[in-house]
């Protein structure tokens, strides 16, 4: 795709940097158990794309916490509690999981 601006100088064409969104999903923790859950995103990894999620409504006030991403080759990987560090606390809920593919 090709787009001129009104001065009529090219703006955006088959070689200009772009992203769009290639998997958008409700991610549910029923529980606090420690838990990682897979999405499969073909043609998707860590060198061109991203992994975010946000939540789908407020946090309780208690023990809510933000769930963590992680690209692997061909997946996006979800984990309920941060996966470097063994003490960490779980959390359970629901967020949208966004993995967004860029060029």
């Amino acid at each position: 795709m090709r787009v001129w601006g009104a001065d009529g100088a090219l703006q955006l064409d088959e070689n200009s940097f772009t992203m769009r969104v290639v998997l958008s999903t409700l991610v549910t923790f029923p529980n606090n158990n420690k838990a990682n859950q897979d999405f499969s995103v073909p043609g998707s990894d860590a060198s061109n794309s991203v992994a975010i999620v946000i939540p789908v409504g407020p946090y309780d006030e208690g023990s809510a916490r933000q769930f963590e991403t992680e690209m692997l080759s061909g997946v996006a990987r979800v984990y309920n509690h941060t996966r470097t560090f063994e003490a960490s606390l779980s959390t359970s809920g629901t967020m949208r999981l966004m993995v967004i593919r860029f060029a």
